[in-house]
């Protein structure tokens, strides 16, 4: 018994075998966000103040420097699969939904890009 159509079988066509890797990269970059956010939640709740110079003390200590910028990466790519997947479903103009794609994917990049250098920055001493 085989779960392909009809047509299927006929053409030979079958799964592009690509869902599953983007399925697995979802639910890992969540279980990497909700690691990295209760440490973030915890150290937040841990600051004595929450004024500009505790903040910037907070980013410039190495470890969390380098957690932060872990979340932020991460939290830039789960987002972007997860704006790939509804642009997918739901856009239908094929030249409209590679621009969106192309352009979320810049978007992206670019938000990753500045938080991390903003935290290199303060990390860094700059």
């Amino acid at each position: 018994m085989s779960l392909r159509t009809p047509l299927g079988r006929v053409m030979g066509l079958g799964s592009a075998k690509d869902g599953t890797a983007h399925w697995w990269a979802q639910r890992l970059s969540a279980m990497a966000l909700a690691l990295l956010g209760l440490w973030f939640v915890g150290s937040l709740a841990g600051l004595d103040s929450a004024d500009y110079a505790t903040a910037r003390t907070f980013v410039a200590e190495p470890l969390n420097t380098v957690l932060l910028s872990l979340l932020f990466v991460t939290m830039s790519y789960h987002s972007y699969l997860g704006v790939q997947v509804v642009i997918e479903d739901y856009v239908h103009a094929a030249a409209l939904k590679v621009a969106t794609l192309v352009v979320s994917r810049f978007a992206h990049v670019l938000v990753a890009a500045i938080a991390v250098y903003a935290i290199l920055r303060i990390g860094l001493g700059g």
